[in-house]
């Protein structure tokens, strides 16, 4: 659920270099196992759509191949004091039905994506203040001091109000909306592709936007999209030149696309951690045999879940060695002390022990929400996880759904609707921050509704966000690092998740198409050629 690393850490950024000369035009097919449900930006922090979205629609800032923050629609902005941003706005960008762009649409924008049903409530501090000084100039004052501010924005894109006004699109559309809106079908952003047709689960086609006004890195006249869930049939639309690129490749099927002279397979880590959640909120589980009280509420039996899961068993045997198991919610990559941080192994015997002591010797009942179509290899992850909790007398229903229907559920509006399952999460700014608000952060903060946007499972502990409170703020990085370091520790020592492992991506890439990938391993196919056919 993602967040971009940020960020795409789902299609690969790439820019490339081919025979074929940059100014032909091509037509570049793309099929990933999951489908974009929505064309709004705000409905699903998930990092497929996000990338869907970004070849559309832009931020105030983006980031380039290196990952650094660069502008975007903002073309310079700067710290008056530390609560007082003033940001300068590029002028002669249009909208693709040809509206200006102006800092109305910057303030409506920063409204729209803090409103009911948005999924990025995160992105923008919910108590920033937007004001417009003049058409191309908005000044964002803050509370507090925030130096990660415009990283946090990565993922945040602006909306026409005009045209959001005209179409009754004003509120974003929820994840979990069963009635498409107008802004989930049909798209007006300032990105250098457009969307001609989109056809929800079928196939969306993006056209050249002439008159972007960026520099185009690409000889793209055209995306075709197209969702392939199945393994055998994605691979086989490669292997046979039907698709040019492909995400992702199955782990089994990567030796075979290789060997097959007409396609390559593009690994690389990534800084997606994924991760399994308890829900520790409620008095009594949704989905689960036991009445009257919630097992998960019990440390022990958090415990005994974690040493029952054999990481190194799902690296070798589910993920054939392309996974890095994982101690913390966070990618090593990102936080400088996560060698410090050791994984327990698994323990089955202790796992017993912990569930006995905690009353339920004979394990208990409960549902799994598990995504098939979002991660590499999630539905085979589950499965294992069901195996291995079956040691310890817990016996799992797997509910494993498409991620449309899986988000639908699980992020129903007035509370998440799910006891345990498997997610993903890459942090938007790429800093620790981001998953000690949005994920371990609790969700009864009156003073900030967004912390724990994306904390399913409902932990909580007011020491750590008081400890993340003082990060956001700290400039210091050594004394920044310790902090986190000890928030770490008080999320480990509460077992309050389940860490599994950094994921590897495997990209199926036609010889016809060159990628650079970039360091996160992600892909904007705007930044891609092809040579002619």
């Amino acid at each position: 659920m993602s967040v971009r690393q940020n960020l795409l850490a789902a299609i690969v950024a790439a820019t490339v270099a081919v025979a074929a000369s940059p100014a032909s035009s091509q037509v570049l097919r793309y099929a990933n196992q999951g489908e974009l449900k929505s064309l709004d930006p705000y409905t699903l922090k998930e990092t497929t759509t996000i990338a869907h979205h970004a070849h559309v629609y832009e931020g105030l800032v983006a980031r380039d191949k290196d990952l650094k923050i660069v502008p975007a629609l903002a073309e310079s902005w700067e710290t008056l004091d530390p609560t007082h941003w003033r940001f300068h706005l590029r002028k002669g960008v249009k909208f693709h039905n040809g509206d200006p762009f102006t800092a109305d649409d910057v303030l409506f924008s920063a409204d729209r994506v803090r409103a009911n049903g948005s999924n990025f409530l995160s992105n923008v501090p919910g108590d920033a203040k937007f004001v417009k000084v003049d058409d191309y100039t908005v000044d964002v004052m803050l509370s507090a001091p925030n130096p990660i501010l415009i990283s946090q924005w990565d993922g945040w894109y602006i909306m026409d109000k005009k045209w959001c006004e005209e179409h009754d699109s004003i509120a974003p559309t929820p994840a979990s909306a069963t009635t498409p809106s107008f802004a989930a079908l049909h798209e007006n952003g300032t990105g250098p592709f457009m969307i001609e047709s989109h056809q929800p689960g079928v196939k969306t086609v993006f056209k050249v936007n002439p008159n972007w006004w960026g520099k185009p890195e690409h000889n793209l006249k055209e995306i075709v999209f197209t969702p392939i869930a199945s393994d055998a049939t994605r691979v086989a639309a490669l292997l046979s030149g039907e698709v040019d690129v492909i995400e992702p490749v199955p782990v089994q099927d990567i030796q075979r696309v290789n060997a097959s002279g007409v396609a390559t397979v593009m690994n690389g880590p990534e800084v997606r951690t994924i991760f399994l959640g308890m829900d520790q909120a409620r008095d009594e589980l949704l989905y689960s045999n036991v009445k009257g009280k919630n097992p998960f509420k019990d440390i022990r039996v958090r415990e005994a879940f974690y040493k029952a899961i054999d990481v190194d068993l799902i690296k070798n045997r589910v993920m054939r060695g392309l996974s890095t198991p994982s101690a913390l919610m966070i990618a090593p990559q990102l936080f400088a002390l996560s060698k410090d941080f050791t994984r327990p192994k698994a323990d089955i015997d202790g796992a017993k022990k912990l569930m006995a002591d905690a009353g339920y010797a004979d394990g208990f009942e409960v549902t799994m929400d598990c995504p098939n179509d979002r991660y590499v290899n999630d539905a085979a992850i589950c499965q294992a996880v069901v195996g291995m909790l079956a040691r310890i007398g817990v016996k799992v229903d797997l509910l494993a759904q498409p991620k449309a229907q899986y988000f639908g559920k699980v992020l129903k509006p007035g509370g998440y609707k799910t006891s345990f399952y498997l997610l993903g999460w890459t942090p938007a700014s790429q800093d620790s921050h981001n998953v000690l608000h949005d994920i371990l952060g609790c969700r009864d903060d009156p003073k900030d509704p967004t912390r724990g946007e994306a904390n399913l499972a409902g932990y909580c502990n007011k020491e750590l966000d008081a400890l993340a409170d003082k990060i956001l703020v700290e400039s210091d990085t050594a004394k920044r690092d310790q902090m986190i370091k000890q928030a770490f520790e008080i999320a480990i020592k509460d077992w309050a998740y389940i860490p599994l492992h950094q994921q590897a991506l495997s990209w199926g890439v036609s010889k016809k198409v060159n990628l650079t990938q970039r360091a996160d391993n992600q892909v904007l196919l705007y930044w891609a050629t092809k040579q002619e056919e």
